[in-house]
């Protein structure tokens, strides 16, 4: 769907303002979250408020057409219409961070490595979040492009040169490119930080992941970009 979990939000927007990108690419871009969570912490909170003063570049790629709205043409600089595969090679920009965000999953294995070692070509760090559980799904929506094709886990990521991976509950968030180690450095000092500062913390941490994993089970939530 042109939609994905809220439970990965609070990882993926700290990793765009860490990486405070001049240059954006956002892989498929469905109802345009991304993109509007990008503009407000990287433009709106440094107070460039009206459209004409923002002085990032933020594009798009959206597979399917009928996704796209006004809200779109207002918040992304371009979004190009088309198959990320074939479009990413052509696109005549580079970029800080390319989004892959509930995307990889429906793309075959060989298929979701080359797109990130194209991205890679074009973007000086690739964001990828794509569900821990795998849910069957064919064509929505008329969207043949929904199916889901391969479960995406840690170690398909190893060819991809630098990379870390964020803890997040329902998403495999891994954070590859030049800038992967700083990533990496600063979520191990954040978790050092709360083992040390709030050690009683960690029982609740533990019962809370107990009791979101068992409410998953139950209840499966699907989730696409």
């Amino acid at each position: 769907m042109p939609s994905s979990p809220f439970q990965q939000l609070t990882q993926i927007v700290e990793l765009i303002r860490l990486t405070d990108p001049q240059n954006l690419l956002d892989i498929g871009v469905g109802f345009g979250k991304y993109g509007v969570l990008s503009r407000e912490y990287l433009e709106i909170n440094s107070g460039n408020l009206d459209r004409n003063s923002w002085q990032r570049r933020i594009d798009g790629i959206e597979g399917f057409q009928s996704y796209l709205n006004p809200l779109h043409e207002y918040v992304y600089d371009h979004v190009y219409v088309g198959d990320a595969a074939q479009l990413v090679p052509t696109l005549p920009y580079r970029y800080d961070l390319a989004l892959v965000i509930d995307i990889l999953e429906h793309f075959d294995y060989t298929s979701g490595c080359k797109l990130i070692v194209d991205l890679r070509k074009i973007s000086r760090n690739v964001l990828v979040g794509t569900p821990k559980e795998w849910v069957d799904q064919g064509a929505i929506f008329g969207n043949r492009m929904e199916e889901h094709k391969f479960r995406w886990e840690r170690k398909h990521f190893g060819d991809f040169g630098a990379h870390c991976f964020i803890p997040n509950e329902f998403s495999l968030i891994c954070f590859i490119g030049e800038d992967a180690p700083m990533i990496e450095q600063r979520v191990l000092s954040l978790k050092r930080g709360i083992k040390r500062n709030f050690p009683y913390l960690l029982p609740m941490k533990r019962r809370i992941e107990r009791y979101l994993s068992n409410t998953r089970q139950a209840h499966p939530v699907d989730s696409d970009h």
